[in-house]
């Protein structure tokens, strides 16, 4: 498996690639959820229900043991980023995911390129996911504490020059948390999809199940990890002390 995905086709010079087709549906799926859950709620809930009330539930009340009363525009960010991230690596477990093959020159001769790989199996999609969560923790940082409690936290001639080392040391951090954040979910969702491959080319049945089990927790905790630590960076950034 490459590292980067495979480009099936352009549209005005933009490529449009495999991840890009799998995060439309991933887009779809939720959309759907989301109407099939706003119709068919009821007071008697069901399985489906229950599921995605549990699910709101865990992480709604996650968010306010301890963000208090930030709750209100941290949760939001969490509960998107599990629910995305988690079934864009779902989906990609599912049997014959891959095996969908593409021509984008239209020659049936040549081998093609898988039409769908997992999103989050995408270096710019995890990265983007990463700016995102530390972009708005800024700006509800700037927002809730005020800019001169902010620039504080970076610049300080207090216990001169320790603060300030300190200061520098905490801003460089904040870039770290991008690249931790990108390539943690990038990398383990990538080797899951290489181990599995590897697997299946030695034995079709079997031999992967036990794998697939792994990278079903393996999704679903690198969508919980995500989604945490989006809400701690937030909490911590935007504490006025």
């Amino acid at each position: 498996m490459n590292l980067a995905p495979e480009i099936l086709f352009t549209v005005a010079g933009f490529p449009v690639t495999n991840t890009i087709v799998t995060t439309v549906i991933t887009d779809l799926i939720i959309v759907s959820l989301v109407l099939v859950f706003r119709f068919t709620m009821s007071l008697y809930p069901k399985m489906f229900q229950n599921i995605m009330e549990s699910v709101v539930e865990y992480f709604y009340d996650s968010t306010k043991d301890i963000a208090g009363s930030r709750v209100s525009f941290i949760y939001p960010w969490v509960l998107t980023f599990f629910i995305f991230i988690f079934i864009a690596n779902i989906i990609g477990l599912f049997p014959g995911f891959e095996s969908i093959r593409f021509h984008p020159l239209g020659n049936l001769s040549e081998e093609g390129v898988p039409l769908l790989r997992t999103a989050t199996s995408d270096l710019n999609l995890t990265a983007a996911f990463a700016i995102t969560s530390i972009v708005m923790t800024h700006f509800y940082a700037v927002k809730y504490t005020g800019v001169k409690s902010y620039i504080g936290r970076f610049i300080s001639f207090q216990m001169f020059p320790i603060f300030l080392f300190v200061g520098l040391l905490e801003f460089i951090g904040e870039f770290t948390k991008i690249i931790s954040l990108a390539f943690r979910l990038f990398g383990n969702i990538l080797a899951g999809e290489v181990v599995l491959g590897t697997m299946s080319s030695m034995m079709a049945f079997g031999v992967p199940i036990p794998f697939m089990m792994l990278e079903v927790m393996v999704a679903l905790i690198q969508a919980i990890v995500f989604a945490m630590l989006t809400m701690a960076f937030m909490n911590i950034l935007t504490e006025k002390h």
